[in-house]
């Protein structure tokens, strides 16, 4: 229910709605390439390992509101379960690691890794002149003493996966209006106050709302706070300083930007027949 194939297997809703019909507390992250992540699970990295994190929600008063040892029975009654789990373990006791190990292995067969612009980096395919723009922009420092546009996103989007496997404060608040703080809660290093797992940027057409509290609906809401709406905190990262001066990207560099974002939806992903739910 909070990660729909469709959808980039994350929620279009602002926050997940759990089984007492309450809301979650942030936007549910996007379920692809879970294997490469070496920094932990959820925007706050609290869970080291995905099989962590698969019980966890399982447990989440706001989402499934259920207990492990009930989980267990429940599957253990299952007559599909018992033989699944039998070709899978080689016995048909269920346990939470089980339940766990299982679950892991799905989420890293989910794999997006086909976008227009992973063809064009085979040379299987021909980016037009706008997304030729975008990604020189995305891959570029804004110099304006040079007179040099950029866009920054590569210092925080690098990489295969379009993301440098950090928790970083992208600048949304102010040290006053700082709600969330976010990994602080994990670490309790202050440098961490209101810094959040960075996010690949693949699929990223189909996986609005943004940021951990949906407060951007559109990639163009996105950009525009990139380019000129970047706030200074104790924690803001050193690396959005151009940012926070301001871009000055005109409307067809912004559109050109966003022409690019959207050559890493992967069409493969979004409909492989495997993901898709088996009842």
């Amino acid at each position: 229910d909070c990660h729909l194939q469709k959808d980039a297997f994350t929620d279009i809703r602002p926050f997940s709605i759990g089984v007492e019909k309450l809301e979650g507390k942030r936007n549910a992250m996007p379920i692809f390439n879970l294997v490469y992540h070496i920094n932990g699970f959820f925007w706050d990295g609290r869970a080291t390992l995905l099989r962590d994190q698969a019980l966890k929600p399982i447990q989440d008063p706001l989402e499934m509101n259920e207990t492990l040892s009930n989980a267990v029975a429940k599957i253990q009654n299952e007559k599909i379960y018992q033989d699944q789990f039998i070709r899978a373990f080689g016995s048909d006791s269920v346990s939470a690691l089980k339940i766990s190990l299982a679950i892991e292995q799905f989420m890293i067969s989910i794999v997006s890794h086909d976008s227009k612009y992973d063809r064009y980096l085979k040379g299987a395919a021909t980016l037009t002149l706008e997304e030729e723009r975008g990604k020189d922009l995305f891959f570029k420092e804004y110099d304006p003493l040079n007179n040099i546009k950029g866009a920054e996103c590569f210092h925080c989007h690098s990489g295969f996966n379009f993301t440098n496997n950090e928790f970083m404060n992208n600048g949304l608040d102010t040290d006053s209006n700082f709600k969330d703080l976010g990994r602080f809660n994990v670490t309790k290093n202050a440098s961490d106050k209101a810094s959040f797992k960075v996010p690949s940027l693949r699929n990223i057409e189909f996986t609005a709302p943004y940021m951990h509290d949906s407060r951007f609906n559109s990639i163009d809401e996105v950009i525009d706070h990139y380019n000129s709406h970047v706030k200074q905190s104790s924690t803001t990262n050193i690396l959005l300083q151009n940012n926070i001066k301001g871009l000055n990207l005109t409307t067809q560099e912004k559109s050109d930007l966003k022409a690019f974002l959207k050559t890493l939806s992967d069409n493969t992903y979004l409909n492989n027949p495997e993901y898709k739910s088996p009842f």
